[in-house]
């Protein structure tokens, strides 16, 4: 099958065209899933996609079930492998914007930065500028040239999710770049977060092991599954309860492995999410055992519309000398408002 192509004119007014980057995907049906129309299916299954951009590309015949094209009113079956191709315009290129961050260290091969909450890290499909990538050409002005910004991801070795705050390495050449992924991929980095989570965990202390892979039936957000299994990727947690607030914790949490949310979706899975994950079950108030509890919750949650977590330390090792850096954050004011307010109000409540 010949793939139609669409042209799309350059914002600069000039009347050049670009043509579409395709991006192509294959989704397995799970065994369990229930029939559904593949377009309602597909809006839910791929992220940015919405209903109208899966039936165009029905239409256009850039779908096959088990190598057929359907129309959009298919309705999916169990164990259905779908093919589809998207059509997207070619990314802006990386500019530099002058964006505040806080440096914490800098030398000639690494930039140390305390993330703020809110700030995406590279750029992708809505969200063009305004990133810390931007920021980095920016503070870097000519260093940057030595850095591949074709991938929009120019110097960044390893990632936090928008609403996490805390510590993220930017190498500031090739050479630092590939030495401190080399880190990265030995674990070699000690990388601790703390969170604020729901309830104490039980014991206090401990290590969580799944596999953690796409869902079964929401592929926009992961999910754990058996350790020694076949779906997804060993991730390994250590945890720790820092702080014991009765119907709340602050935890400390040490990653041996870096799968996308795996310190979200290992707290869920020891049913403790982390407050104000939206995601992972940590937004939702809550009724506690004292009088007025759900206002309470409800009231958290609004001071804290982001899940409650925070990269706290980072240990690795100086790419070109070999020393050990070690970083502290201290924990963001949100988080710290959080958790002043919560021993506050139970202190007037005696546990029940």
């Amino acid at each position: 099958m010949k793939m139609q192509k669409e042209l799309l004119k350059n914002e600069s007014g000039t009347g050049d065209t670009l043509e579409a980057e395709p991006k192509k995907m294959t989704i397995q049906v799970s065994r369990v899933q229930t029939p559904m129309r593949i377009d309602r299916y597909l809006a839910q299954q791929v992220e940015n996609a919405t209903r109208n951009k899966v039936q165009e590309a029905i239409e256009e015949q850039r779908v096959l079930v088990n190598g057929h094209t359907v129309k959009s009113n298919y309705r999916i079956k169990s164990c259905d492998l779908i093919q589809i191709t998207f059509l997207r315009p070619p990314a802006p290129e990386l500019a530099p914007e002058d964006i505040p961050i806080e440096i914490l260290y800098e030398d000639d091969d690494l930039l140390v930065v305390n993330k703020a909450p809110g700030m995406v890290v590279h750029p992708a499909f809505g969200n063009w500028t305004g990133t810390l990538a931007n920021a980095i050409l920016h503070h870097l002005g000519k260093d940057a040239d030595e850095l591949d910004k074709s991938g929009l991801r120019p110097g960044i070795v390893h990632r936090l999710d928008k609403d996490t705050s805390g510590l993220i390495i930017i190498a500031k050449n090739p050479t630092a770049l590939h030495r401190l992924a080399t880190q990265f991929a030995r674990r070699q980095v000690e990388k601790i977060y703390k969170a604020i989570a729901w309830g104490v965990p039980s014991p206090p202390s401990g290590t969580i092991k799944t596999n953690i892979g796409r869902s079964r039936k929401n592929r926009k957000v992961m999910a754990n599954f058996p350790f020694e299994g076949l779906e997804g990727k060993h991730a390994i947690t250590d945890y720790e309860v820092a702080e014991e607030l009765r119907y709340f914790s602050v935890v400390s949490v040490m990653l041996h492995t870096g799968r996308t949310h795996q310190i979200r979706v290992h707290m869920q899975h020891i049913g403790h999410p982390i407050l104000g994950d939206e995601t992972y079950g940590g937004s939702t108030p809550r009724t506690l055992p004292f009088s007025r509890s759900e206002q309470f919750t409800k009231n958290l949650l609004e001071m804290m519309p982001r899940q409650a977590l925070h990269a706290e330390t980072l240990r690795f090792r100086q790419p070109t000398s070999g020393q050990l850096l070690s970083f502290t954050a201290p924990l963001p004011e949100d988080m710290q408002a959080v958790i002043a307010r919560i021993r506050a109000v139970l202190a007037g409540h005696r546990p029940v």
